[in-house]
């Protein structure tokens, strides 16, 4: 015959024991976890160096970008004066 305060003793300890594991298993997938939010934060550093380092090389980009519309528009209104020109050298030909 078994005694019923035995029983439960052995459960208790399976059971902390099973939350032993249960606690270990949790830390190591922290430990992971902080490494790679370790890693994740050095690439974001990185990342962030190296489009400091291309700043640069983008603002000159954008300039460029604003000086060949502002020539975009010389160019059409060069074109348009030179079709007027075209025009009335024409209607002077004829007469």
């Amino acid at each position: 015959m078994r005694l019923p305060g035995k029983s439960i003793e052995v459960a208790t300890s399976e059971d902390y024991k099973l939350l032993e594991n249960m606690n270990k298993l949790t830390s190591l997938k922290y430990l992971e976890m902080k490494d790679i939010a370790i890693n994740i934060s050095r690439n974001l550093k990185d990342l962030n160096q190296k489009y400091a380092g291309l700043q640069p090389y983008l603002d000159q980009i954008n300039v460029i970008e604003e000086q060949v519309a502002a020539l975009e528009q010389a160019a059409y209104k060069l074109d348009a004066y030179s079709k007027k020109l075209e025009a009335k050298y024409k209607k002077l030909e004829k007469r």
